[in-house]
């Protein structure tokens, strides 16, 4: 973005000196905070947006794509609140991406661009340490209001105090949020350098200021929430299913970012307690596509008569995204895991060959970075100069072998038979003041036998548990597994009551300010943060700002890159498996575009063929 030329020297300063006052004070006012770059209807985390103003629509939709019909979704879980912006309660699928809607938008095709969605412009510095929009006269929540100036500075208030914690930790870093004339607003921030800070702020939900009560925000409720998204909530049995009915006024659905999206007339989420019930949902029509990330099932399940009549299809689809972290997760702040040794043996232990032949059919690869299937990511790629600077100053953060991009994960030969690394956790282990009496791994100091809980929700975390804890009982340690229902799980993940869990962390091509909520060592006491390892490291801190502050992709890389290998060299989890396709099941009256997006899947583009009304869940 180019600055405005400074002018201000070749203002004559002389009588009517009233004049160069003025002149003096208006270039104050208005160059205080750095110099602006006219507003844009995009922007990008890095140059510029692929697409210029007045495109028509993405190219990965159809911007003829028929309205109406029906989608029926499964989900299993449960659900209790119709509030997904703050940490109580278990919030019901969907209502984020359905009825609220933020000021701007992304692009599937790109690391991370914005278009103007609520905003109709974005305008900042060249420095980042503003950022101001222009709200479109025509938006309007569901009811017919506007969308206002007002609803903007009220929504950043209102999730600064009460939203989740990585909200609370990036809207209070605004030092002001400010109406700018009829339509705009004007956020400044505490610091300059974060490139992402301003398209945090634009991807904030916007909440009606009319209907919202700041003093019971953070109280859960099932009362059908106010938005400006595409659809609004017609029916619900809280913990069974929840029904969004497409609005057919919505206010959004011409412009060029919205043509071709959402096009289902009414979207019906079911619950379910568990994968198997869902899937025979599927089979049985009462759920139209399903996401599959069992490999047995995908391998061998798919064989009922709708699949070999057609009236089924099983797609692959492949994924732009880096593969995101699936792991079994130490929690740092119990004393048998703040020793790496501990956790080092342990990971030595996890015979990965055996359990992806034997649970897997070895149709899933596994996870050597937290940016796996990436151009982020840094197995087996040695330091570049960049990461060199960046990291220079916490010499110990990373072990030579991930420095050099020769390290890879303990392997054993897959038989079951993982005698090799069991030697070598022993080893660890006496070294870190353990030792085996008969076939118990003791404390040597306080004869303390060494034992500790895996927390899981569901029979599937539970398999791949009991083949874990057979590797572990070889060496002494006994590894409990207590399952307990969806409500206290994300109770407990909340208050970091756990010894053991297992996590997926999704990841993006664009990683920021979220690592302050998953790593940084301000979430690590944090309630309802994702630093479930918690994780208190100056170097991962160092690593996340650098990400935040580079100015191009390739420095950008470097230390995504540098903060992956701090991460790695750190043992915080035990890295699982990642499938190399997305795996998707639908029934053929569901169409798609057929372009592609980073994801490989994006069921808010499609469509339903028929229109035909199909009996509801009582």
């Amino acid at each position: 973005m180019t600055k405005p030329t400074d002018t201000s020297a070749a203002v004559p300063c002389h009588p009517p000196m009233l004049l160069c006052i003025i002149i003096a004070f208006l270039f104050i006012v208005c160059g205080a905070t750095g110099a602006d770059a006219a507003p844009q209807a995009s922007i990008a985390i890095h140059g510029t947006a692929k697409y210029a103003a007045g495109f028509d629509a993405f190219p990965y939709v159809d911007p003829n794509a028929p309205k109406g019909g029906r989608v029926n979704v499964g989900v299993v879980g449960t659900y209790n609140s119709l509030n997904p912006l703050i940490y109580k309660g278990e919030p019901a699928s969907g209502v984020r991406e359905y009825v609220y809607e933020s000021l701007m938008v992304r692009s599937s095709d790109e690391p991370f661009s914005l278009y103007g969605l609520i905003a109709e412009s974005i305008d900042v510095p060249d420095d980042r340490a503003s950022v101001t929009f222009q709200i479109r006269r025509e938006a309007r929540f569901s009811d017919g209001t506007p969308v206002t100036a007002d609803d903007v500075v009220f929504s950043q208030a209102v999730l600064r105090e009460h939203g989740w914690d990585f909200m609370r930790r990036s809207y209070a870093r605004v030092r002001s949020a400010v109406k700018v004339g009829e339509r705009g607003v004007r956020f400044e921030f505490d610091q300059v350098g974060d490139r992402e800070l301003p398209m945090i702020m634009a991807l904030m939900p916007i909440l009606p200021r009319h209907r919202i009560d700041a003093e019971t925000f953070e109280q859960t409720t099932l009362s059908p929430p106010l938005g400006s998204g595409p659809y609004t909530i017609s029916a619900l049995e809280p913990g069974r299913y929840i029904v969004y009915s497409r609005n057919p006024d919505w206010w959004a659905k011409d412009l060029p970012v919205m043509r071709g999206r959402f096009n289902f007339g009414e979207i019906h989420v079911e619950y379910f307690r568990a994968h198997a019930s869902l899937f025979e949902a599927f089979k049985a029509g009462a759920v139209d596509v399903i996401t599959e990330d069992d490999s047995a099932r995908w391998a061998r399940g798919y064989d009922f008569p709708a699949i070999a009549d057609g009236r089924v299809v099983k797609q692959e689809y492949g994924s732009q995204l880096p593969a995101g972290m699936n792991a079994l997760v130490f929690n740092t702040r119990r004393p048998i895991f703040r020793d790496q040794r501990v956790r080092r043996a342990l990971l030595l232990a996890f015979d990965a060959e055996w359990i992806n032949a034997g649970l897997y059919g070895k149709q899933f690869q596994r996870t050597q970075s937290f940016f796996a299937r990436s151009a982020l990511s840094s197995a087996g790629i040695a330091e570049d100069a960049e990461e060199r600077r960046l990291l220079a100053p916490f010499p110990d953060a990373v072990s030579p072998a991930i420095a050099d991009g020769t390290y890879t994960l303990p392997t054993s030969p897959g038989t079951g038979n993982n005698r090799s690394n069991q030697s070598e956790a022993l080893r660890v282990l006496r070294e870190a003041g353990y030792e085996l009496h008969g076939s118990r791994l003791i404390e040597a100091k306080t004869g303390t036998p060494v034992t500790f809980e895996v927390l899981i929700n569901s029979q599937r975390q539970a398999r791949l548990l009991l083949a874990y804890s057979r590797s572990l009982d070889l060496i002494g340690i006994k590894m409990a597994i207590r399952e307990v229902d969806d409500a206290q799980y994300e109770s407990r993940l909340k208050t970091n009551d756990f010894d053991m869990v297992q996590v997926f962390w999704s990841a993006s091509l664009s990683p920021g300010n979220e690592q302050w909520n998953r790593w940084g060592s301000a979430s690590a006491d944090a309630t309802g943060a994702r630093n479930y390892a918690g994780v208190k490291n100056p170097a991962v801190d160092a690593m996340i700002s650098a990400m935040l502050a580079a100015e191009d992709a390739e420095r950008f890389r470097s230390a995504v890159r540098a903060f992956d290998r701090v991460l790695r060299s750190g043992d915080y989890v035990i890295p699982l498996f990642f499938s190399p396709k997305v795996w998707v099941a639908y029934w053929t009256h569901l169409k798609s575009p057929g372009a592609g997006t980073n994801s490989g899947f994006d069921l808010d583009t499609w469509w339903s063929a028929t229109d035909v009304p199909r009996e509801k869940t009582p």
